[in-house]
Formats: C-alpha cells, structure tokens, sequence
C-alpha cells in the first residue's frame, strides 16, 4: 500500500492510501481505499447497470478509486469470492472489473468484504518508481482490516502508524546520499 506523504498537494492524492493491485515495468495501477463517495450510491450504479434485485440485499461502498478512467468501475474484494474475470492480487484481495461480482454482492453472496472504485490511480512505466525515490509515497505491506475499514476519516493516519510515523514530525524535502 502507498501512503501520500504531508507534503503532497495534488488534490487526488492529498492524505491518499492507495492498495497496488499492480507493479511492473509497463507502469503502475492501484486504487485509493480512502475516498468513499456520497453519490452515486450503490443502488443507482445497479440501475443503470441493469443488475437485479432492487433494492440489493447486500450493499457496498463507492470510492473514488482515482483520477484515471473515473467512468470506469473496479470492485477490490477479499479473494474469498472470485469469478472468471477477477485478478488475484495476492493471497487476501483480489480485484474484478465485471458485473458478476456485483451481482453476487446484490443477491447476497460474493466476497466478505469490497468496495466499489469509480476510477484508478496509474503510473506510467517508471513514474511510480520515481515518485517513491522523491520521497512522494510511503509504503507499507497491505493489511485487509485497514484496506476495508470503513473508518475512511482515519485511515491515511492508521496507515502512518503502521510505520510508527507520526505525520506531524515528518518534513516535506529529503536527502539521498
């Protein structure tokens, strides 16, 4: 997981915690786990998508999983549930952009936890890289409880602790030797 350092001022990352559900040499993509939406809810993304029932037994909740493609829909889950098209990110979470995961999720099944991002952060091949060596990003191994926690307003501080960090004693310029 990526952690925005004080410092960063882009509004779309500010205080952002982002899950990275890929790194290679062709770029970077994750999304951001600390920006739930207030619109559209999940029940208008099931209308317009067409999925039944309505009302859903089963709800998640919306994110703006970044500035990238924000028409496009990604559910991050625990991989618990997985369907044809789902990406196993790792042993714990897994990632489905089809509508067979939100189908599931409505009728009641699917995937312990999830969440449903409109949008993805991306990095060009080697600008994620870069960001981390100018001090952009911290890193910290991924943890399920802090990746669903619905805890939204604490969890880019949670996720500081992880690292034993207090934000307030961090300085916005750094050296390398």
């Amino acid at each position: 997981m990526l952690i925005a350092m004080p410092s960063m001022n882009t509004p779309a990352f500010a205080q952002a915690v982002i899950y990275v559900c890929a790194h290679t040499a062709d770029g970077a993509m994750g999304i951001v786990v600390n920006r739930p939406l207030a619109s559209p809810s999940f029940e208008d993304i099931l209308e317009q998508l067409e999925v039944v029932p309505r009302p859903p037994v089963r709800r998640i909740e919306l994110f703006r999983g970044g500035p990238v493609d924000a028409a496009r829909g990604f559910v991050l889950h625990t991989a618990d549930w997985t369907g044809d098209n789902s990406l196993l990110v790792d042993d714990g979470v897994a990632l489905t952009a089809s509508l067979d995961v939100l189908k599931a999720i409505a009728e009641g099944c699917g995937p312990k936890s999830g969440l449903l991002a409109l949008g993805y952060a991306g990095w060009g091949p080697g600008q994620l890289d870069q960001e981390l060596q100018e001090n952009a990003w911290l890193h910290v191994p991924a943890q399920l409880d802090l990746i669903f926690d619905p805890d939204h307003e604490t969890k880019w501080r949670r996720a500081m602790a992880v690292l034993k960090i207090d934000p307030l004693l961090l300085s916005g310029t750094a050296g390398h030797a």
